[in-house]
């Protein structure tokens, strides 16, 4: 693995009913700009056609959109929900998504996460699983092959079907799967040799759920002679910073109490208990399934993820509306200048130029080297204007 923890978000979206949905969206537009400012490495948006909260039913327009507005950050499908759309229409959009940013797109799939979504098109979930992974396989040869494929199932068919943009991306657009519970996701990464983005540390064992699927995908990649890398593994939080823990609550209030009533209908994880919002906070921080307050609690929490899983490539924030949209943003900037650099490799060398210009003088303990320095270089100066001019 590289030392550089990559980082960026994930926005299923949760935007609470109540409010302008046009305003809602143009935000999470705005959200990806100011994570460009900031240095953050990737945005994801999810697929969903139901529930009122979570209203993007097309990533690949929303990242179009954010692609039109940014230059340098990476732009994920947090799913493609498979089961829904024919496999050639998918890797024809994909495809063509790869060159609208120029590369910067990650095609992230998986078998749909709301069940509401599956019912309105008269889908079960276990039909869906067995056609996200025929779907799964058929996109990659499309993909991945200039070979025509010909393909028949019963719900679609391919003849001498070919994707007709050749690839931006070299050899072709990263390719991601979905990993909560199932190990469905964590399969298919292994058997196909792609990466992995996991939402399961969404519970209290959280990171044991994660070492397992991680394990999972290594072994089918073992069995098959496929090479995996933690690099290419993402895995999505809670995470909400202000600068000190007491304003981090303030902040959150107004909304957490919303989404978390929420996401205890339609999120596969248990509900918090509790009900007042300094309740949650506490109850999410002591279960280690999000980490809410000052930078050090993230700074901490993080540094136990990273170690109870072996490691993984990116952290990607759940962006939700847990506060006001400029809280939100404002949360962003301090993660990013308090939290980011301490898995970056971005400290060490300024803390040891700081060691050295303010280590103890060899004459005088009490003042640093630095200031020794200047003191005696002030006081020859001194003694040669009180000597005058030379001959």
């Amino acid at each position: 693995m590289t030392n550089r923890l990559k980082f960026g978000t994930f926005t299923p979206p949760y935007h609470p009913l109540g409010g302008n949905p046009t305003l809602a969206l143009k935000n999470d537009i705005k959200t990806v700009r100011a994570l460009e400012d900031a240095g953050y490495d990737e945005a994801w948006f999810g697929e969903h056609h139901s529930s009122g909260w979570e209203t993007i039913p097309a990533p690949e327009l929303m990242i179009a959109t954010a692609a039109a507005q940014t230059k340098r950050i990476r732009l994920g499908t947090g799913v493609v929900s498979l089961p829904y759309h024919h496999p050639f229409m998918v890797a024809q959009r994909m495809t063509f998504l790869d060159h609208l940013t120029e590369g910067r797109a990650i095609f992230g799939v998986g078998s749909g996460g709301l069940p509401s979504d599956a019912a309105m098109i008269g889908l079960d979930a276990e039909l869906g699983r067995r056609r996200y992974e025929d779907a799964f396989k058929t996109i990659l040869e499309l993909i991945r092959s200039q070979d025509a494929v010909s393909h028949k199932t019963d719900w679609y068919e391919l003849v001498e079907a070919r994707v007709h943009l050749p690839a931006y991306s070299d050899p072709h657009l990263e390719i991601v799967t979905a990993s909560t519970s199932s190990p469905t996701g964590p399969t298919l990464a292994g058997r196909y040799g792609v990466g992995m983005l996991s939402l399961g540390q969404w519970t209290p064992t959280g990171a044991d759920s994660l070492t397992k699927n991680w394990g999972i995908a290594q072994a089918e990649a073992d069995k098959q002679g496929q090479t995996i890398s933690r690099d290419n593994w993402r895995v999505v939080g809670i995470s909400f910073v202000a600068e000190t823990e007491k304003l981090a609550r303030e902040m959150c209030k107004s909304n957490l109490g919303m989404v978390f009533e929420y996401l205890s209908k339609t999120a596969p994880f248990p509900p918090v208990k509790a009900t007042d919002p300094d309740d949650i906070i506490d109850e999410l921080n002591d279960s280690g399934v999000a980490m809410i307050g000052s930078p050090s609690r993230a700074v901490d929490r993080l540094n136990k993820l990273v170690e109870d899983t072996g490691g993984f490539g990116t952290y990607l924030i759940m962006n939700g509306d847990w506060a006001a949209h400029r809280d939100i943003i404002r949360s962003f900037d301090t993660f990013a200048d308090k939290v980011m650099p301490h898995f970056q490799n971005q400290l060490a060398a300024l803390e040891r130029s700081f060691d050295y210009v303010s280590r103890p003088s060899a004459d005088d303990p009490n003042l640093s080297w630095t200031k020794a320095k200047l003191i005696d270089a002030k006081a020859k100066t001194a003694n040669l204007h009180a000597a005058g001019p030379t001959a």
